[in-house]
Protein backbone atom coordinates (compact mmCIF):
# COMPACT_ATOMS: atom_id res chain seq x y z
CA UNK A 1 0.00 0.00 0.00
CA UNK A 2 1.24 3.47 -0.89
CA UNK A 3 1.58 6.31 1.61
CA UNK A 4 2.96 9.82 1.70
CA UNK A 5 5.44 10.64 4.45
CA UNK A 6 5.12 14.37 5.15
CA UNK A 7 7.46 16.54 7.18
CA UNK A 8 6.76 20.20 7.97
CA UNK A 9 10.33 21.37 8.43
CA UNK A 10 11.88 24.75 9.21
CA UNK A 11 12.35 26.63 5.94
CA UNK A 12 10.90 23.88 3.77
CA UNK A 13 8.35 21.08 3.66
CA UNK A 14 9.24 17.59 2.46
CA UNK A 15 7.30 14.58 1.25
CA UNK A 16 8.17 11.08 0.09
CA UNK A 17 5.83 8.63 -1.63
CA UNK A 18 6.53 5.13 -0.34
CA UNK A 19 5.38 2.10 -2.32
CA UNK A 20 6.25 -1.45 -1.27
CA UNK A 21 8.82 -0.05 1.15
CA UNK A 22 10.63 2.02 -1.50
CA UNK A 23 10.86 5.78 -1.94
CA UNK A 24 9.42 6.41 -5.41
CA UNK A 25 8.81 10.19 -5.32
CA UNK A 26 10.58 12.92 -3.33
CA UNK A 27 9.07 16.41 -3.15
CA UNK A 28 10.39 19.61 -1.57
CA UNK A 29 8.67 22.97 -1.21
CA UNK A 30 10.83 25.82 0.07
CA UNK A 31 9.58 28.69 2.15
CA UNK A 32 9.10 31.99 0.33
CA UNK A 33 9.32 30.52 -3.16
CA UNK A 34 7.88 32.42 -6.06
CA UNK A 35 4.29 32.20 -7.27
CA UNK A 36 3.03 28.59 -7.29
CA UNK A 37 1.58 26.69 -10.23
CA UNK A 38 -2.22 26.74 -10.05
CA UNK A 39 -2.39 30.26 -8.62
CA UNK A 40 -4.41 33.10 -10.13
CA UNK A 41 -2.35 36.23 -9.53
CA UNK A 42 -2.86 39.90 -10.31
CA UNK A 43 -0.28 41.80 -12.31
CA UNK A 44 0.29 44.35 -15.03
CA UNK A 45 1.40 43.71 -18.60
CA UNK A 46 4.70 45.62 -18.78
CA UNK A 47 5.96 44.78 -22.25
CA UNK A 48 5.16 42.84 -25.38
CA UNK A 49 7.75 40.44 -26.80
CA UNK A 50 5.74 39.27 -29.81
CA UNK A 51 2.62 41.37 -30.57
CA UNK A 52 -0.62 39.52 -29.63
CA UNK A 53 1.38 36.37 -28.91
CA UNK A 54 3.82 36.78 -26.03
CA UNK A 55 4.59 39.34 -23.35
CA UNK A 56 5.86 39.92 -19.82
CA UNK A 57 3.61 40.77 -16.86
CA UNK A 58 4.84 41.94 -13.47
CA UNK A 59 2.85 40.54 -10.56
CA UNK A 60 1.95 42.66 -7.53
CA UNK A 61 4.68 40.71 -5.69
CA UNK A 62 7.26 42.01 -8.19
CA UNK A 63 7.85 38.66 -9.90
CA UNK A 64 7.74 38.65 -13.70
CA UNK A 65 5.70 36.09 -15.63
CA UNK A 66 5.79 35.13 -19.29
CA UNK A 67 2.28 35.50 -20.77
CA UNK A 68 1.19 33.59 -23.86
CA UNK A 69 -1.01 34.35 -25.76
CA UNK A 70 -1.93 38.01 -25.30
CA UNK A 71 -5.60 38.72 -26.13
CA UNK A 72 -6.03 41.46 -28.78
CA UNK A 73 -7.59 44.02 -26.39
CA UNK A 74 -4.85 43.74 -23.76
CA UNK A 75 -2.36 46.62 -24.09
CA UNK A 76 0.85 47.36 -22.22
CA UNK A 77 0.04 48.77 -18.78
CA UNK A 78 -3.24 46.85 -18.43
CA UNK A 79 -3.95 45.23 -15.05
CA UNK A 80 -4.71 41.54 -15.57
CA UNK A 81 -5.37 38.31 -13.67
CA UNK A 82 -3.03 35.50 -14.67
CA UNK A 83 -3.41 31.72 -14.44
CA UNK A 84 0.03 30.42 -13.43
CA UNK A 85 0.78 27.32 -15.50
CA UNK A 86 4.45 26.84 -14.63
CA UNK A 87 6.54 28.14 -11.75
CA UNK A 88 9.82 30.01 -12.11
CA UNK A 89 12.74 27.62 -12.62
CA UNK A 90 16.32 28.51 -11.74
CA UNK A 91 18.84 27.54 -14.43
CA UNK A 92 22.60 28.05 -14.78
CA UNK A 93 23.23 31.54 -16.08
CA UNK A 94 19.59 32.63 -16.12
CA UNK A 95 16.15 31.95 -14.68
CA UNK A 96 13.28 30.54 -16.67
CA UNK A 97 10.36 32.84 -15.87
CA UNK A 98 7.09 31.53 -14.54
CA UNK A 99 4.62 31.02 -17.38
CA UNK A 100 0.93 31.88 -17.45
CA UNK A 101 -2.07 32.96 -19.47
CA UNK A 102 -4.71 35.62 -19.00
CA UNK A 103 -7.41 34.24 -16.68
CA UNK A 104 -10.95 33.73 -17.89
CA UNK A 105 -13.54 36.48 -17.18
CA UNK A 106 -14.96 36.15 -13.67
CA UNK A 107 -11.83 34.54 -12.25
CA UNK A 108 -10.66 35.62 -8.79
CA UNK A 109 -7.16 35.83 -7.38
CA UNK A 110 -6.11 32.80 -5.31
CA UNK A 111 -2.86 31.20 -4.17
CA UNK A 112 -1.54 28.04 -5.75
CA UNK A 113 -1.89 24.76 -3.83
CA UNK A 114 0.75 24.10 -1.20
CA UNK A 115 2.70 20.85 -1.07
CA UNK A 116 0.36 19.46 1.58
CA UNK A 117 -2.71 20.40 -0.48
CA UNK A 118 -1.22 18.67 -3.51
CA UNK A 119 -0.62 15.53 -1.45
CA UNK A 120 -4.21 15.54 -0.19
CA UNK A 121 -5.48 15.84 -3.77
CA UNK A 122 -3.86 12.49 -4.66
CA UNK A 123 -6.16 10.60 -2.28
CA UNK A 124 -3.17 8.61 -0.96
CA UNK A 125 -2.91 8.40 2.87
CA UNK A 126 -0.55 10.93 4.47
CA UNK A 127 1.58 10.09 7.51
CA UNK A 128 3.01 13.12 9.37
CA UNK A 129 6.66 12.77 10.42
CA UNK A 130 7.35 15.09 13.40
CA UNK A 131 10.95 15.58 14.50
CA UNK A 132 10.49 13.92 17.89
CA UNK A 133 9.57 10.58 16.27
CA UNK A 134 11.57 8.08 14.23
CA UNK A 135 13.08 9.64 11.08
CA UNK A 136 11.01 7.68 8.59
CA UNK A 137 12.16 9.78 5.63
CA UNK A 138 15.79 8.96 6.38
CA UNK A 139 14.93 5.28 6.90
CA UNK A 140 13.69 5.21 3.30
CA UNK A 141 16.77 6.85 1.79
CA UNK A 142 15.99 10.58 1.91
CA UNK A 143 19.63 11.71 2.16
CA UNK A 144 20.68 9.32 -0.61
CA UNK A 145 17.97 10.76 -2.88
CA UNK A 146 19.14 14.33 -2.20
CA UNK A 147 22.71 13.26 -2.96
CA UNK A 148 21.58 11.81 -6.29
CA UNK A 149 19.81 15.08 -7.07
CA UNK A 150 22.88 17.13 -6.19
CA UNK A 151 25.39 15.03 -8.14
CA UNK A 152 23.26 13.57 -10.93
CA UNK A 153 24.86 10.17 -10.34
CA UNK A 154 22.55 7.16 -9.89
CA UNK A 155 23.16 3.41 -9.79
CA UNK A 156 26.20 1.14 -9.45
CA UNK A 157 29.00 -0.33 -11.56
CA UNK A 158 26.83 -2.78 -13.50
CA UNK A 159 24.30 -0.09 -14.51
CA UNK A 160 24.62 3.61 -13.74
CA UNK A 161 23.14 6.93 -14.82
CA UNK A 162 24.63 10.38 -15.21
CA UNK A 163 21.92 13.04 -15.38
CA UNK A 164 22.62 16.42 -16.96
CA UNK A 165 20.36 19.48 -16.75
CA UNK A 166 20.50 21.69 -19.86
CA UNK A 167 18.29 24.65 -20.88
CA UNK A 168 16.85 22.64 -23.78
CA UNK A 169 16.28 19.23 -22.17
CA UNK A 170 17.38 16.81 -19.47
CA UNK A 171 19.89 14.23 -20.72
CA UNK A 172 20.41 10.86 -19.04
CA UNK A 173 23.47 8.83 -20.03
CA UNK A 174 23.34 5.11 -19.26
CA UNK A 175 26.58 3.19 -18.77
CA UNK A 176 27.70 0.03 -17.01
CA UNK A 177 29.49 -3.31 -17.19
CA UNK A 178 26.48 -5.37 -18.27
CA UNK A 179 26.22 -6.51 -21.91
CA UNK A 180 23.97 -4.23 -24.04
CA UNK A 181 21.03 -6.65 -24.12
CA UNK A 182 20.89 -6.52 -20.30
CA UNK A 183 22.10 -2.95 -19.79
CA UNK A 184 19.40 -1.51 -22.06
CA UNK A 185 16.40 -2.68 -19.98
CA UNK A 186 18.25 -2.19 -16.66
CA UNK A 187 19.28 1.34 -17.64
CA UNK A 188 15.78 2.19 -18.86
CA UNK A 189 14.36 0.97 -15.55
CA UNK A 190 16.85 3.03 -13.52
CA UNK A 191 16.14 6.09 -15.66
CA UNK A 192 12.36 5.78 -15.29
CA UNK A 193 12.72 5.36 -11.53
CA UNK A 194 14.99 8.42 -11.31
CA UNK A 195 12.62 10.50 -13.44
CA UNK A 196 9.76 9.70 -11.10
CA UNK A 197 11.78 9.93 -7.88
CA UNK A 198 13.14 13.40 -8.66
CA UNK A 199 10.15 14.79 -10.54
CA UNK A 200 12.04 15.27 -13.82
CA UNK A 201 9.77 16.77 -16.46
CA UNK A 202 9.73 18.59 -19.78
CA UNK A 203 11.83 17.10 -22.57
CA UNK A 204 14.01 14.19 -21.38
CA UNK A 205 16.48 12.25 -23.51
CA UNK A 206 17.84 8.86 -22.43
CA UNK A 207 20.97 7.53 -24.14
CA UNK A 208 20.83 3.74 -23.74
CA UNK A 209 23.51 1.41 -25.14
CA UNK A 210 23.23 0.37 -28.77
CA UNK A 211 21.28 -2.89 -28.67
CA UNK A 212 21.33 -5.75 -31.15
CA UNK A 213 17.82 -5.61 -32.56
CA UNK A 214 14.33 -4.12 -32.40
CA UNK A 215 13.08 -6.71 -29.89
CA UNK A 216 15.77 -5.76 -27.35
CA UNK A 217 14.95 -2.07 -27.82
CA UNK A 218 11.24 -2.80 -27.27
CA UNK A 219 12.00 -4.62 -24.01
CA UNK A 220 13.92 -1.55 -22.78
CA UNK A 221 11.09 0.82 -23.74
CA UNK A 222 8.58 -1.42 -21.94
CA UNK A 223 10.45 -0.80 -18.66
CA UNK A 224 9.69 2.90 -18.96
CA UNK A 225 6.01 2.25 -19.66
CA UNK A 226 5.83 -0.05 -16.64
CA UNK A 227 7.42 2.35 -14.14
CA UNK A 228 6.60 5.89 -15.25
CA UNK A 229 3.01 6.95 -14.44
CA UNK A 230 0.88 8.58 -17.09
CA UNK A 231 0.56 11.11 -18.57
CA UNK A 232 3.73 11.16 -20.66
CA UNK A 233 4.71 10.69 -24.27
CA UNK A 234 7.75 8.94 -25.64
CA UNK A 235 9.43 7.93 -28.86
CA UNK A 236 10.58 4.42 -29.68
CA UNK A 237 14.17 3.51 -28.86
CA UNK A 238 16.08 4.22 -32.07
CA UNK A 239 18.90 2.14 -33.51
CA UNK A 240 21.49 4.10 -31.54
CA UNK A 241 19.70 3.49 -28.22
CA UNK A 242 18.20 6.98 -27.83
CA UNK A 243 14.68 7.54 -26.52
CA UNK A 244 12.92 10.83 -25.78
CA UNK A 245 10.22 11.35 -23.14
CA UNK A 246 7.94 14.36 -22.71
CA UNK A 247 6.29 15.07 -19.32
CA UNK A 248 4.21 18.10 -18.35
CA UNK A 249 6.36 20.61 -16.47
CA UNK A 250 4.67 22.75 -13.81
CA UNK A 251 7.38 23.33 -11.23
CA UNK A 252 11.12 22.83 -10.62
CA UNK A 253 12.34 19.27 -10.23
CA UNK A 254 14.28 18.10 -7.19
CA UNK A 255 17.64 18.53 -8.95
CA UNK A 256 16.85 22.15 -9.82
CA UNK A 257 15.67 22.93 -6.29
CA UNK A 258 18.72 21.58 -4.47
CA UNK A 259 21.23 22.96 -7.00
CA UNK A 260 19.84 26.46 -7.39
CA UNK A 261 21.40 27.57 -4.08
CA UNK A 262 23.78 24.95 -2.69
CA UNK A 263 24.52 26.95 0.45
CA UNK A 264 20.80 27.19 1.22
CA UNK A 265 20.40 23.45 0.59
CA UNK A 266 23.20 22.68 3.06
CA UNK A 267 21.80 25.15 5.62
CA UNK A 268 18.34 23.57 5.51
CA UNK A 269 19.81 20.08 5.79
CA UNK A 270 21.76 21.22 8.87
CA UNK A 271 18.61 22.72 10.42
CA UNK A 272 16.88 19.39 9.84
CA UNK A 273 19.71 17.57 11.63
CA UNK A 274 19.42 20.04 14.48
CA UNK A 275 15.69 19.31 14.80
CA UNK A 276 16.31 15.60 15.16
CA UNK A 277 19.55 15.56 17.16
CA UNK A 278 19.35 13.90 20.57
CA UNK A 279 16.31 14.39 22.79
CA UNK A 280 15.89 18.15 22.64
CA UNK A 281 17.55 20.88 24.66
CA UNK A 282 20.64 22.94 23.70
CA UNK A 283 22.47 22.08 20.49
CA UNK A 284 25.33 23.49 18.41
CA UNK A 285 25.20 23.37 14.62
CA UNK A 286 28.60 23.04 12.95
CA UNK A 287 29.31 23.60 9.25
CA UNK A 288 31.39 25.60 6.80
CA UNK A 289 31.53 29.40 7.10
CA UNK A 290 29.17 30.05 4.18
CA UNK A 291 26.48 27.81 5.66
CA UNK A 292 26.82 29.25 9.16
CA UNK A 293 26.71 32.78 7.71
CA UNK A 294 23.46 31.91 5.94
CA UNK A 295 21.97 30.70 9.23
CA UNK A 296 23.08 33.87 11.01
CA UNK A 297 21.01 35.71 8.40
CA UNK A 298 17.94 33.58 9.21
CA UNK A 299 17.24 34.35 12.90
CA UNK A 300 13.60 33.27 12.52
CA UNK A 301 14.74 29.74 11.65
CA UNK A 302 17.05 29.60 14.65
CA UNK A 303 14.33 30.95 16.96
CA UNK A 304 11.88 28.32 15.67
CA UNK A 305 14.47 25.57 16.16
CA UNK A 306 15.04 26.75 19.74
CA UNK A 307 11.29 26.59 20.41
CA UNK A 308 11.03 23.11 18.95
CA UNK A 309 14.04 21.83 20.89
CA UNK A 310 13.39 23.78 24.08
CA UNK A 311 16.96 25.02 24.34
CA UNK A 312 19.61 27.37 22.98
CA UNK A 313 20.94 26.77 19.44
CA UNK A 314 24.57 27.71 18.86
CA UNK A 315 26.32 28.12 15.50
CA UNK A 316 29.97 27.28 14.90
CA UNK A 317 31.90 27.63 11.63
CA UNK A 318 34.49 25.04 10.66
CA UNK A 319 36.41 25.89 7.48
CA UNK A 320 37.27 22.22 6.94
CA UNK A 321 33.59 21.47 6.23
CA UNK A 322 33.25 23.97 3.32
CA UNK A 323 29.63 23.83 2.04
CA UNK A 324 28.71 20.50 3.62
CA UNK A 325 25.55 20.14 5.69
CA UNK A 326 27.81 19.74 8.73
CA UNK A 327 26.60 18.16 11.95
CA UNK A 328 24.85 18.88 15.26
CA UNK A 329 26.48 18.38 18.64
Amino acid sequence: MAEWLYEEGIGESRAALIEKGRLVEALVEREGRHVLAGAVAQGRLVRTVIPRKRGIARLDSGEEVLIEPIPPKIAEGTVVLIDILRERIGEDGRDKLAKGRIAQPGAKARPGPSLLQRLRATGIPITPCPAHEEDRLEAHGWSETLEEAMTGDVGAEDAALRIFLTPAMILIDVDGSLPPAQLGPKGAKLAAQAIRRMGLAGSIGIDLPTMNNKDERAIAAAQIDKILPLPFERTAVNGFGFIQIIRKRERPNLMEIVREDKVLTAALALIRRGERHGNGGPVTLVSGPAVIDRLHKAPDWIAMLERRRGGHVGLRADAALAISAGYAE
